[in-house]
């Protein structure tokens, strides 16, 4: 008998295991967790009160509404009591309709278009009260089409054929009223269904295509690297892509490889922050400038607002590390995203992840106030996910994480840490 009770104590157990969210590595200090890699049921029935205490009732209800009755029935087990088997009989029946409910209500992911258009885009600005143009859930993925920042006349008085101009871009440029403080031409915002300030928006980038024929790339001689020092006037060079053979055409006998990616990428600031400019980049992601973020990378970014407020933008054929004219090879994209709700996950800033390579990042005016943010988020992060100590965190910083500056152009600058996967064994 004390081994049948002991084996329905264990399926009690595991199956909580199985309803209960992870907990963020940075404030789980439980032996069970640690030992196992399992979320811990007790830690999130606390999680859950605390959440329940704050009047955050949507995350109570999301660290297990079912822990509660799991650990009477624990306690049922073990107990002679007269009421041991009506509790049993209502604990078993509780994980059977919490069970059939959460089948009911897991509707399968969606899959969604949104075309770049006048009533689409945003020009310039990450805001918190942006009117959402497409409200998805947690899971849903997102085509999602952007257009070159570059304006059809600039882009005509470069040698672009009139054929091939965008008529999307011509619509927006004629019809956007509704500019600035910046000058990038974004898709969005996107309401993402249960994002709540505090949690981190998982951005999947599955998919990208170069939508024209050419990149363009400009300058002027007030802007970038050498702003007013070594250049009179500016330029715009257009770039013919060969995208069958995938790469861009820089000059005779200069061949780029294609390496596709947006610029920004990035949620709505706080609210209190205003409608800010798309040009510098911050903890709301937007003007990275990561050439990094390809195809079957992860941006991590936290939220601030509800819903994320998700835009998309500044699409790029390729770029070098620094963009150090303020320009890469500036093109149209259409991107696949997909859109996850992290609510294991508590960021102050964004972070990457690629199939080679975790992505921590500093950003500054001051380019060597980056570098020493780049520097406490590498280490935040191998403290965190891959339990070293500080000190080991920082010699480990030294010996095998690259720093690379990702632009130096934007205003806040950018550093961002390579931490390769292939050091952990």
């Amino acid at each position: 008998m004390k081994w049948g009770r002991a084996a329905a104590a264990l399926a009690v157990f595991a199956i909580l295991c199985c309803f209960t969210p992870p907990a963020d590595p940075r404030f789980s200090v439980c032996g069970f967790h640690w030992l196992t890699g399992l979320p811990c049921p007790l830690c999130g029935l606390t999680r859950g009160l605390f959440a329940l205490a704050k009047g955050q009732w949507s995350a109570a209800l999301r660290f297990n509404a079912l822990t509660p009755v799991g650990f009477a029935m624990l306690f049922a087990l073990f107990w002679n009591g007269r009421f041991r088997a009506r509790l049993w009989r209502a604990g078993t029946w509780a994980f059977i309709l919490y069970g059939a409910a959460r089948l009911a209500l897991a509707a399968p992911a969606a899959e969604y278009h949104l075309a770049a258009s006048p009533q689409t885009v945003v020009w310039g600005y990450y805001w918190a009260v942006a009117k959402p143009v497409l409200t998805i859930r947690s899971g849903d993925t997102v085509e999602m089409q952007t257009l070159t920042t570059a304006s059809p006349t600039s882009l005509a008085n470069a040698g672009v054929k009139p054929g091939e101009l965008q008529p999307e871009l011509k619509a927006i440029y004629e019809h956007v009223k509704d500019k600035g403080p910046g000058g990038h031409i974004l898709t969005g915002p996107i309401y993402i269904e249960g994002a709540e300030p505090g949690d981190t928006l998982e951005v999947r980038i599955q998919k990208l295509r170069i939508s024209v024929p050419y990149a363009s790339n400009g300058f002027s001689p007030r802007r970038g690297v050498l702003a007013g020092t070594d250049f009179e006037r500016g330029r715009t060079k257009i770039i013919p892509l060969d995208l069958r053979r995938n790469v861009a055409l820089f000059a005779p006998g200069i061949e780029i490889p294609l390496r596709p990616f947006f610029g920004s990428m990035g949620v709505a600031p706080e609210p209190a922050k205003g409608r800010i400019d798309s040009g510098p980049p911050g903890d709301h992601a937007g003007n990275l400038d990561n050439k990094e973020l390809v195809v079957g990378t992860k941006l991590f970014i936290p939220v601030h607002v509800k819903g994320a407020l998700f835009e998309a933008g500044d699409g790029h054929a390729g770029q070098g590390d620094g963009e150090v004219d303020i320009t890469a090879m500036e093109t149209s994209l259409v991107g696949t995203f997909q859109f996850v709700v992290r609510k294991d996950m508590h960021l102050r800033g964004p972070r990457a992840e690629t199939p080679t390579h975790w992505i921590a990042m500093g950003l500054d005016p001051d380019l060597d106030q980056a570098t020493v943010k780049a520097v406490r988020d590498a280490i935040d992060f191998l403290v965190t996910e891959k339990h070293l100590s500080r000190e080991d965190a920082y010699a480990l910083c030294s010996v095998a994480v690259d720093f690379e500056i990702t632009q130096a152009v934007d205003g806040t600058k950018g550093v961002h840490a390579m931490i390769p996967k292939s050091i952990f064994k």
